[in-house]
Order: C-alpha cells, then structure tokens, then sequence
C-alpha cells in the first residue's frame, strides 16, 4: 500500500473511532460539548495516535488494543492546541483553515473546552484500566489461574503506559510555558533545544514508547524507536518553524510569520534557515538509519519520518 493511501486509511481510523466520544446530548453544557467537538473533528494529520497504532503493528496486528491511547493522545493534542492559540498564549485566530476555538466561540468556554479535552483523556484511559479488573473471575482451574496471572501482566503493562502518558503531559505542559516566558528574550541554543524537546517532542516520543510498550515490544526495541521518536519530534518542530518563516498561508490554515511578530525563539532565528534545514535532514536521516533493523515492515514508519521533512501545512 503506498504511504499516502495508507495514511488516509489510518487518518479514518482514527476519525471514526473520534465520533464514538463526542457527545450530543442535548444538555446545560451543550455549548461546551460543541466546543470540544469543533476542535477535536476539525481535522489535521491525527499524526500522534497514527504513530501509537503504527508502532504497534510493528509487533502485533490487533491494534484495538491500544486504541484507547490513541484516543487518549489526540484529545490531549487538541487540548493544547485550544489552549496554544488563546490571546494569552499565541493569539491566533485560525487553526486548521477554521477560526480558531475561542473565536468560534468565546474565550471562557474555549479554556474549559481544553480543560475538559484534557480530563476526558484521562477518563478514556481509566476506563480501560477499569476493563481489566471487569475481567476477573473466581474460576480456581488452571485455565483460570493463568488467565488470572494474564490479566495482572495487562494491568502492569498498561499501569506503566499510564505513568508514561502523565509525565509525557507534564513535559508538554512545561515546554509551553517556556516557550511563552521566553517570547522576546535571548536564549541559548539550549534553551531552545529544551523548549522543544518538551513542547512538541515529548508526546511525539510517548507515541511511539505507547505502541511498542502495549506491543510487549523488547526492552532494546522500544529504546531503539524511542530514538527514532526523539529525531522525528524535534524535526517536527524544526519544520514548523521553517514553514512559520516561508509556509504557505492558505495550505498552512493559519498565519505566517507569527513566530517573528511575536519575537518566539526558534531554529529559524537561531540558526537561519539554510542551516534549521540541514538540521531538519540529518535528523531525519539519522530517524530512519533508526528503523533499519525492522527491514520492510517499517516501511510506513521511514515514509512518515520522509513526511514530517516534506510537508507543507
């Protein structure tokens, strides 16, 4: 399957398993329940639950599994793109092509739209942890007994994932912050790298540990693609800054040159932009050298490295 065909097949994946936690009751809080909606449908490449279920197929091929996290990690997504373009933060009034959320609707229910993004993550991962102790019986065979002892393994496994997922929001939540304090100030190239490496590259990077982790991949594997996500996260973010410079308004979805107006530190005015682009190609260089030792069956996982260099919104 070539990749952007099978892009488009996870992107659908994920868009239909989205649907299933939007609410549409007709309720005091409706307006607040349309908010979060209007963001977390509002499209984009639904990149960060694509590389959960893609990392985990490296291993397994049942990806219902993880597909809770996968959930899980685009509302967080969401939640701080709602709260990135508020007039606090970015001030942005278009995300996506659309008006951003607090423009669409108003600032008060935009913060708790993202807030209630953000809580909703956690209940669709305890509500999975729930599932597991659901599962027990008092059956004293030795079917049952081992059946039993798989359960408890479930439980650690995804108990581990949990931890992961609060500090991996923790880091996100810091990078940001910041990001922010640092708007108009000089900073040091590793400042820079700090902010980024937490902003943007933390949830990219838990991505891919959560499919391996959930896969029961080997220690050595998902250090190895933890790797791959470090370079693939921060190449993310040189590209963003590199599109900020000299993107494409219209296919961007939002403006350009925000970055300068706002005087942000970036790879851009660190480095120049010749240079924040041999940075970004050797990084995903290196990202793919990474997946050498998976052959053909991370095919995707190199064309999306090859993506997140190439793309052009």
């Amino acid at each position: 399957m070539e990749f952007k065909e099978q892009l488009k097949k996870y992107q659908n994946i994920v868009n239909e398993e989205l649907v299933k936690y939007c609410k549409i009751e007709k309720t005091p809080e409706k307006q607040l329940n349309d908010s979060m909606e209007y963001s977390l449908m509002a499209g984009g490449k639904r990149l960060r639950p694509i590389l959960i279920i893609a990392t985990y197929e490296l291993f397994k091929e049942d990806y219902s599994f993880c597909m809770p996290y996968a959930v899980a990690i685009e509302m967080v997504h969401n939640f701080s793109l709602i709260h990135d373009d508020l007039p606090g933060i970015d001030n942005d009034d278009l995300r996506h092509g659309k008006l951003s959320n607090h423009k669409k609707f108003n600032e008060a229910t935009a913060i708790l739209a993202g807030d209630a993004l953000l809580n909703n993550a956690y209940i669709v991962l305890s509500e999975d942890l729930k599932k597991v102790f659901q599962k027990n019986d008092d059956n004293q065979t030795v079917e049952g007994i081992q059946k039993i002892k798989n359960q408890e393994e479930e439980l650690k496994l995804k108990l581990k994932v949990f931890n992961e997922f609060t500090l991996a929001v923790d880091r996100m939540i810091a990078g940001e912050y910041v990001d922010t304090e640092c708007e108009g100030k000089e900073i040091d190239k590793n400042c820079l790298e700090y902010i980024h490496k937490n902003k943007t590259g933390a949830l990219l990077k838990l991505c891919v540990r959560i499919g391996a982790i959930l896969a029961k991949a080997e220690e050595s594997d998902i250090e190895n693609l933890t790797s791959y996500a470090e370079k693939i996260g921060l190449a993310f973010q040189i590209k963003d800054d590199i599109l900020s410079e000299e993107g494409n308004e219209k296919e961007l979805g939002k403006p350009v040159g925000n970055d300068k107006k706002r005087k942000k530190c970036t790879y851009v005015s660190q480095y120049g932009i010749e240079i924040a682009k041999e940075k970004l190609e050797e990084l995903i260089k290196q990202a793919i050298d990474d997946l050498k030792i998976y052959g053909s069956k991370a095919e995707f996982l190199r064309q999306l490295a090859l993506y997140i260099a190439s793309r052009n919104k």
